[in-house]
């Protein structure tokens, strides 16, 4: 058994790698932006407004790239920062920016769709029942919903009510430290 798993842990490694070449081409291909650039539009298209700051922590960037990052950004009026009230500023795409998010994220699906070509209907279910399962193992090791969905359709992530796993596993993290904390102050 212990080799079998090794041989498996193997060629999910070469999986995840193709499919990881692959991917960091398509922003190159649908665009001229970096990973952190396309990743931030399209965060911004699911959840426009946010901080440089927030911006930056869902994309994995300090704080000083994550500036930068939207500076270019917005010299390319793919984004606008628009004041808010008191020292709050948000980050919004712009019309632009919208439409080149959605070329992001249909030349992603279009890739990710073409590698599970080769399985049958009943493959694609299985396999997508044995991704939900490592998500939610992935998402316990890293804990952040926000920075492993980054570059997610999340329209596509939860068609006809099913729920999103990552999502789901957040939602019980975060009902497991409230009730952690409601024992605390009570206990």
């Amino acid at each position: 058994m212990h080799e079998e798993r090794e041989r498996v842990a193997n060629l999910l490694g070469a999986t995840a790698l193709a499919i990881t070449d692959d991917l960091l081409g398509a922003p190159a291909a649908a665009s001229r932006l970096s990973m952190s650039a396309a990743a931030a539009l399209i965060v911004l298209r699911a959840d426009p407004g946010v901080s440089v700051t927030e911006l930056g922590r869902r994309v994995g960037l300090t704080q000083s790239a994550a500036v930068r990052m939207v500076d270019g950004l917005e010299r390319d009026a793919l984004v606008e920062r628009r004041r808010g009230i008191g020292n709050w500023t948000g980050v919004h795409p712009t019309a632009k920016g919208r439409r080149t998010a959605g070329r992001l994220l249909t030349s992603r699906t279009s890739r990710l769709t073409g590698v599970l070509d080769g399985l049958g209907e009943a493959e694609v279910r299985d396999l997508g029942a044995l991704l939900a399962t490592l998500l939610d193992g992935l998402y316990q090791g890293s804990g952040s919903a926000d920075r492993m969905c980054r570059l997610c359709d999340r329209s596509a992530c939860t068609p006809d009510g099913v729920e999103c796993p990552v999502g789901a596993a957040d939602r019980a993290g975060a009902r497991t430290a409230a009730e952690d904390g409601a024992r605390t102050d009570h206990g």
